[in-house]
């Protein structure tokens, strides 16, 4: 009998030390380290008369000593205590300038030492930049004067950033409008861990249908200290050093001058706070103020708003969107649903675009009146803007013209369903206008500018410019990219010249800026003249990946849908190698049409640009990756596409192995799946319905969808409406059926809506419970994306670690024709 409990205890601890050993970080193999270690490529940003270029350089990934920093999780928000701005993101370190049409980058003098550079923004006139830099203490404000390449510190105010961006220049391009730490703020409120009684939530009878959010208020602590970071002092502040405040210290969530300067709409936020939903459904207040200081109107006081409306077509039952005109001096504009934001009613009207002009003295006027729910405005002129309004149950979107001076009768432009990616016309063409706000550009000839940059098409997706005649309708593709590269629109430079601003790729080389001509023609060829100009000249970012070859498949399911993935093989790899161990990495859509469903995706041309994040790093060690495969789930007509989400998933995930086995490159009894957030769900999925795969990893992902009963992604039932569909589709349910080795990995931060990290701990239970062969690793102070350097590479090593071990030595077969899954289906 002691021999037998000496025996037990050695085993305990055994399994013990088993589950300790890997307690420290864990670093991957060189080739999947180097990924991480990769220097981000700078940003590239062009003034708007297309003459001076802002060369931005990021930080590398932060050390897990960097994000182990206190923080607040309050309200929606994470929250830095200590320089009262957000406590995630990832700095500037580094600014140069030079002439788009030069070589030579010029350094920033000036910066701060140990820059974190945020919000950086273009003057009105573009002179100068400016940017905020956070310390140890406190958030500061510099501008930049592009002239001489110097940067200065333009007061020592505190800046407020804790609600969103504390800076907009006013139009005069010699002040801006900044949220500040109020002076009199005095001392952060102390937390007590002796609580002064219990939390309590109440319901009197009202539905209050919301999904499950996360860093929510909990207790009146909790409210003390979201109330006393997020309020904030919006002054106006020159350039000479001079404030004038802007009303009283209040919670600002946004401070934006009107386009001519001489008013300010300031929205803010009040008690009663919520513990139920975040910051975005408090009670909010709309206020105008002019540049002195002076209240001049109130637009609207909302209440707390916790039983809004459930769906993607409801909306708040408030007026909402509160805005400036941007082509006229001061009208400010606001949407008004008229169903009272629920989309279950069946009104003709659902939303009214409101507009109310200075001195805010008059009624409001209608100038839009939307049947389906209000998508948006882009301004032009006095006759002329572009406004939308989609319906997402049908997936309908309408594009119309408005004249603001005769709003009567919009003329409808285009009429599509927005998954159709083939009828994409892009986005409109904007300029600065005199008061430096974006406006569509419209020229003599009452045409515009519009920049698709997916282009997506059956050949693959090749963004395009096109011109489109606002009289006739006429939409007209002017250029397009064209084999062997993939090359992006970014902005037009010089409409009249033709000249646009584009991001230019090929399989082997990386992504760089080019200047097209797309008035050049043979014909017309000058001395000198070039079709395109590089303007940028980064580097490879990842030589070690030469020879990496990429293809995109196309191939169809079992019920005829159409679908692509992109297949990547190793460096120097020949189909007489023979099938290699696979991993399969996707993201299921949901869709109401099988054609468009069934729509190309992707680009043989883009440039290999292998992150550390998805599956394609592991071409690396040896893999074929099937990445980005099309999971489509389909629900056409009355039907919902997750009433058949088990059988849609198992169908997609077959055909693209089936494929790969045919092309001889896929070895069918060595194949691993993977995904992240929904991806997550999907591959337990997968595991647990299906025996294509020989294991799974699955990160930051929700597997007991009872814990999301008010939807979950495009899902708009509750779970009362579709318990079949949801205990179906819930791993966590069908945890017993789970024989497939499955790697869980979070987040221990995650905030993201419905992936709590009780969803892994739970599920890993539940699998351990049955017997399954798991392993769960949470990550310390990480969010839904995983961010330390640290973090990154155990990440890495975790996922390198499970495939050798039950994909790459799982056995091999004999050839190409091998039966996918070896056993056939669950």
């Amino acid at each position: 009998m002691k021999k037998q409990l000496l025996v037990l205890v050695l085993a305990l601890g055994m399994v013990s030390f088993v589950q300790a050993q890997d307690a420290t970080y864990q670093t991957p193999p060189k080739a999947l380290a180097d990924l991480v270690n990769t220097p981000p490529t700078p940003g590239f940003s062009v003034d708007s008369k297309g003459q001076w270029v802002i060369i931005t350089e990021r930080a590398a990934n932060p050390s897990i000593a960097e994000l182990s920093q206190p923080e607040l999780r309050i309200a929606g928000l994470r929250i830095n205590p200590a320089n009262n701005g957000p406590s995630r993101g990832f700095p500037l370190i580094n600014l140069k300038l030079r002439k788009l049409n030069g070589k030579e980058e010029i350094q920033v003098k000036g910066l701060p030492q140990k820059a974190a550079i945020s919000n950086l923004s273009w003057s009105p006139d573009d002179a100068k930049i400016a940017f905020t830099n956070s310390t140890d203490t406190k958030i500061e404000l510099y501008v930049i004067d592009v002239a001489t390449a110097t940067a200065r510190k333009v007061t020592d105010l505190a800046l407020n950033a804790a609600l969103g961006s504390p800076v907009s220049w006013v139009s005069d391009a010699q002040s801006l409008i900044v949220t500040t730490v109020p002076a009199s703020r005095g001392a952060a409120p102390e937390v007590s861990r002796v609580p002064v009684g219990p939390t309590i939530q109440e319901n009197l009878g009202k539905k209050g249908q919301a999904p499950t959010y996360q860093d929510l208020l909990k207790n009146p602590s909790d409210e003390k200290q979201f109330e006393y970071y997020a309020t904030a002092q919006v002054v106006k502040l020159g350039l000479d050093g001079s404030v004038k405040n802007i009303g009283q210290p209040m919670l600002v969530r946004d401070a934006t001058p009107s386009p001519d300067g001489k008013y300010v709409l300031v929205e803010s936020v009040h008690r009663p706070f919520s513990y139920i939903v975040p910051l975005r459904y408090f009670p909010s207040k709309v206020e105008i103020f002019d540049t002195n200081g002076s209240a001049i109107k109130m637009l609207t006081d909302n209440p707390l708003v916790e039983n809004a409306p459930w769906g993607s077509d409801a909306t708040i039952p408030f007026p909402r969107n509160y805005n400036w005109r941007a082509d006229v001096p001061a009208t400010v504009t606001w949407v008004e649903p008229k169903d009272g934001g629920d989309s279950r009613k069946k009104v003709a009207i659902r939303d009214v675009l409101k507009a109310l002009e200075a001195p805010f003295s008059g009624e409001a006027k209608d100038l839009y009146s939307s049947a389906l729910r209000f998508g948006g405005v882009v301004w032009g002129n006095a006759t002329t803007a572009i406004v939308s309004e989609r319906w997402w149950q049908n997936r309908k979107l309408v594009t119309k013209i408005l004249n603001p001076s005769d709003p009567a009768n919009p003329v409808v432009l285009l009429e599509r369903s927005f998954e159709d990616k083939y009828s994409d016309p892009g986005q409109p063409e904007t300029k600065k206008n005199q008061y430096g706000r974006q406006v569509l550009d419209i020229n003599a000839k009452n045409e515009v500018y519009y920049l698709n940059t997916t282009g997506a098409s059956p050949e693959g997706d090749r963004p395009f410019v096109s011109v489109l005649n606002l009289k006739t309708k006429e939409n007209k593709i002017i250029w397009r990219s064209e084999a062997p590269y993939f090359e992006i629109p970014v902005s037009i430079l010089n409409a009249e010249k033709g000249e646009v601003l584009t991001r230019r790729e090929a399989v082997d080389q990386n992504p760089n800026y080019f200047v097209r001509n797309l008035n050049f023609t043979a014909k017309k060829k000058k001395k000198n003249e070039t079709a395109l100009t590089q303007v940028s000249f980064f580097p490879d970012p990842y030589p070690q990946l030469k020879g990496i070859q990429k293809q995109v498949l196309r191939y169809k399911r079992n019920d005829g849908v159409d679908l692509t993935a992109t297949l990547y093989l190793p460096a120097g790899y020949k189909k007489e190698d023979g099938p290699l161990p696979t991993f399969l990495w996707a993201y299921p859509a949901e869709f109401k049409s099988k054609d468009a469903a069934g729509q190309v995706s992707g680009s043989p041309y883009k440039f290999n640009a292998i992150s550390f994040w998805g599956a394609a790093a592991f071409v690396t060690m040896g893999y074929a990756v099937l990445d980005n495969a099309s999971i489509p789930i389909i629900g056409e007509g009355d039907k919902e596409p997750n009433d058949t989400y088990v059988e849609q998933l198992v169908a997609s995930a077959k055909a693209a192995i089936e494929t790969g086995v045919k092309m001889g490159v896929v070895d069918s009894s060595r194949v691993g799946v993977g995904g992240h957030s929904y991806g997550a769900f999907m591959t337990a999925n997968l595991l647990t319905h299906s025996k294509l795969f020989k294991a799974g990893i699955a990160r930051s992902g929700a597997y007991n969808r009872t814990l999301t009963p008010f939807g979950f992604q495009n899902e708009q039932r509750t779970y009362w409406q579709a318990p079949d569909v949801y205990n179906t589709m819930s791993p966590f349910m069908n945890a017993d059926k789970m024989k497939t080795p499955l790697l869980l990995i979070h987040g221990e931060a995650d905030n993201n809506t419905g992936t709590f990290p009780v969803q892994s701990e739970r599920y890993f239970n539940a699998l351990k419970g049955m017997g399954a062969t798991a392993k769960l690793v949470f990550l310390p102070y990480e969010s839904h994306h995983y961010d330390s350097q640290e973090s990154l590479m155990h990440m890495l090593s975790e996922m390198n670690n499970w495939l050798d071990k039950y994909v790459k030595n799982a056995g091999k077969t004999t050839g190409a024709s091998g039966s996918v899954g070896g056993k056939g289906e669950k």
